[in-house]
């Protein structure tokens, strides 16, 4: 069973948690979160899934383990870190999009992809869904997903205007998810977010070369978010649909989706309001506004941020 697959590509605080929390009111999708932290934050640190269940106590996670795995004692995660090195990482990107890979390399992505094949197709067998949102983010893991014979990719790039992610990036936000303990996001400084958004984002656009991708601005989605819905299910290859069109600002809080890692927002259990925040325009300092702006500038003028107030 090749498993149908819609992966959600970019920099981190760029939209993606309740963009895919809408598309997952729909019944044919079925929304797992940022899988690449599974094997480490959920696995290992058996954290809070997105229905508010640890990890090892969420009825959906451990029948998925145990169709894909057998069950979850089946997987090492000291082995998945291993093979997450040797293939997952933004330095294996260059190699990873080549026509083809060298015997090494193919085996390790081999082994290494084959886990998420099993996993989602299991998420689809459990659910009845018909395509699965992977909201990782990591454009290397996208890279190496596109070598997977088991996998049906498709790509959608999200992407932010690169100021509001640095501003986003230097808050500190608490990470509701971890029970034991008292967690929080890492931020980064106004240049390293630039290098990320930078890098991240140019490897989305060459991977749109060989991976059927839409590009998608947060910036639009937030403007008319049921016209994104409708865009991004026919990526996906699936047909039109009232149930996620319908949970836009809908008073009722949204049907629970089994996620691990994301934003904070998928413990905040209240109704889905899609409204564009732009704090950072007043509360981001100037000097910092515009190193972004400058630094990041290429992409900028590409994507449309340069001209008027997008």
């Amino acid at each position: 069973m090749v498993a149908p697959v819609l992966f959600v590509g970019g920099l981190g605080r760029s939209g993606s948690t309740v963009l895919e929390l809408l598309l997952a009111q729909s019944p044919d999708v079925c929304a797992v979160g940022e899988v690449v932290h599974l094997w480490e934050r959920a696995l290992r640190g058996d954290e809070r899934c997105g229905c508010g269940e640890r990890f090892s106590a969420c009825p959906f996670w451990q029948l998925v383990g145990d169709k894909a795995f057998g069950s979850w004692d089946q997987v090492d995660p000291a082995e998945v870190a291993a093979l997450k090195t040797a293939v997952d990482r933004t330095r294996h990107i260059p190699r990873l999009g080549r026509a083809t890979l060298p015997p090494a390399l193919a085996s390790a992505v081999r082994r290494y992809t084959d886990l998420y094949a099993a996993l989602y197709r299991a998420a689809l067998d459990v659910t009845g869904a018909s395509v699965v949102i992977d909201s990782s983010k990591h454009a290397s893991l996208a890279y190496a997903l596109r070598w997977a014979p088991q996998v049906d990719l498709r790509v959608l790039h999200l992407v932010r205007d690169s100021r509001a992610v640095a501003h986003s990036w230097a808050r500190q936000v608490r990470r509701p998810e971890v029970v034991d303990a008292e967690a929080y996001m890492p931020t980064f400084s106004p240049l390293r977010v630039s290098a990320l958004w930078t890098v991240q984002n140019l490897a989305f656009d060459r991977l749109a070369r060989r991976v059927a991708t839409d590009r998608l601005r947060y910036e639009d989605f937030v403007r008319d978010p049921r016209a994104t819905i409708r865009s991004v299910r026919a990526l996906a290859g699936l047909p039109d649909s009232s149930d996620a069109i319908d949970a836009v600002d809908a008073d009722d809080p949204p049907r629970p989706a089994h996620t691990v890692a994301g934003n904070p927002l998928r413990f905040a259990g209240g109704p889905l309001r899609v409204r564009a925040d732009e704090a950072w325009r007043t509360a981001m300092p100037r000097r910092e506004r515009l190193v972004v702006g400058l630094t990041t500038l290429p992409l900028r003028v590409r994507y449309g941020y340069v001209k008027g107030r997008s």
